[in-house]
């Protein structure tokens, strides 16, 4: 009985104490909060979970240069995640669905401890991506970020999907697939301070990453989500509403501003994610930044 009690005690104060270790590593300059949302504290992130579209609205957290070394090989062990109230997506929601489980905070980030590896693979960080985006751009934007905690000591990542109405979904959940991702990257350890964005169709790209390069703003227009409220007004307009891209891409030098529009950068056309009356997805194409054509805007 004292064997079982004791027990019972380490597991409970080990696993507060995990608790308040994740709510001190991700607290730090968490997007504004979104209606009816659910927030997920995990050991290596933060996410805000979606019931409606079952996925996260964004998943946040710190990646320091020393953190960009893996030390924990991929788990490869998809799991429900065990603190989302109304259950989260499974295996069954994307067995043979076509789409990969994309994640949203890589496990290549992931790997400097065991149970930030393990936390990774919850489906509560993963959205329906396509193969080929999944495989290409969007693994070229995670490289990317790596790099960039490196040469920058530290970076705040915030990365999720947009997510619009009539999107087609996948599984017994009902998990949306979006038309489009986002990733947000903002240094502001050491200055000059500084911030970069991407919107990213959920598609096969062969353009550079730089062509999908967007203001905070732009995302912020796109998705309605605040991304650093808690940042000095005067320090968070000037980072949010225009990029130095030559300050993240060495040798390039092109400047964006709040004036570009969404337009330009989501140039790639993309197949309707509405959906037809037969309950089929809709086969026009469309370069509108919410991923819709004219006939389900």
């Amino acid at each position: 009985m004292n064997y079982i009690k004791s027990s019972f005690l380490w597991f409970f104060f080990s696993t507060v104490s995990l608790y308040i270790f994740a709510q001190d590593h991700s607290n730090l300059l968490l997007p504004a909060p979104i209606l009816h949302e659910q927030i997920i504290n995990h050991k290596g992130y933060t996410l805000s979970y979606n019931e409606k579209y079952a996925q996260a609205n964004w998943v946040a957290y710190e990646l320091t240069a020393d953190e960009t070394n893996s030390h924990f090989k991929r788990t490869n062990q998809f799991m429900q995640d065990p603190l989302i109230a109304t259950g989260s997506a499974d295996n069954a929601d994307y067995s043979k669905s076509g789409y990969d489980r994309g994640h949203l905070a890589p496990a290549a980030d992931m790997g400097w401890s065991v149970q930030s590896m393990a936390e990774s693979f919850y489906y509560s960080n993963m959205s329906p991506q396509q193969p080929s985006f999944n495989r290409g751009i969007w693994k070229r934007a995670e490289e990317f970020t790596r790099q960039a905690a490196i040469d920058n000591k530290e970076i705040y990542i915030v990365s999720g999907p947009v997510l619009t109405k009539n999107l087609p979904t996948i599984g017994h959940h009902h998990v949306a697939v979006p038309a489009y991702y986002f990733k947000v990257l903002l240094e502001n350890t050491l200055p000059p301070f500084k911030a970069i964005a991407f919107i990213i169709p959920n598609a096969s790209s062969q353009l550079s990453l730089q062509h999908y390069a967007v203001t905070i703003n732009e995302v912020e227009k796109l998705t309605g989500i605040d991304f650093f409220p808690a940042l000095p007004d005067e320090q968070e307009e000037k980072l949010e509403s225009f990029i130095d891209i030559s300050q993240w891409f060495s040798g390039t030098h092109s400047f964006v501003n709040a004036t570009a529009t969404r337009h330009k950068k989501l140039s790639n056309t993309v197949q309707c994610s509405g959906m037809t009356k037969k309950g089929e997805r809709c086969k026009n194409k469309t370069k509108n930044g919410n991923g819709l054509c004219y006939l389900h805007q």
